[in-house]
């Protein structure tokens, strides 16, 4: 990604090398409020976050929109900004931390960018609070339904690709018998 345009199984929860909604304004959540949120599938989640969006007709004031919030975001600590939560592949230095709690996985991250690090914090917003085996499991892709990336470079859409391939690895060593980081 570049900066001229907008990361053996584990004990129950361990604390993986991730992304936490920190902002200080009105966003867009994805996170599920009722009580049964732990029965909302990616899919649906995908549908909801789409339809929240949909207030905003334009791609463009869309990424706007993920930008400004991106400028609000608290930083991850320095000690969470490791070579061993760097997502590989992304031109911009990109981190994302997955924590598990309760079987089901929670990102934080931190890029040194607003737009991939909003972009990033959509992605990890999203995946948070699902089943390792469910993000492990899935090809949502919410930045292309949101319809984020067409305006990108090849460069920063494989950068964006990377980050949910590392989002994807770190659910497949949280899964029984998945590996290790």
């Amino acid at each position: 990604m570049q900066d001229s345009e907008r990361e053996n199984s584990l004990p129950t929860d361990r604390a993986l090398p991730a992304i936490r909604s920190q902002t200080d304004g009105p966003e867009v959540d994805s996170t599920p409020k009722s009580s049964e949120a732990h029965s909302v599938t990616l899919a649906e989640k995908q549908q909801h976050l789409v339809d929240d969006l949909a207030i905003i007709p334009d791609p463009q004031e869309r990424l706007a929109a993920v930008v400004d919030r991106a400028r609000r975001l608290a930083p991850l600590p320095e000690g969470e900004r490791t070579e061993a939560n760097r997502v590989r592949g992304c031109v911009s230095q990109v981190w994302i931390v997955g924590d598990l709690r309760s079987g089901r996985l929670h990102f934080r991250c931190d890029a040194d960018g607003p737009l991939v690090k909003g972009l990033v914090h959509l992605l990890a917003t999203f995946f948070s609070d699902a089943t390792p085996a469910e993000i492990a499991a899935s090809d949502a892709d919410p930045l292309a339904a949101l319809d984020l990336t067409r305006n990108l470079s090849p460069t920063r859409r494989n950068g964006l690709a990377a980050a949910r391939a590392r989002i994807r690895e770190l659910a497949q060593a949280a899964v029984p018998g998945g590996g290790s980081l």
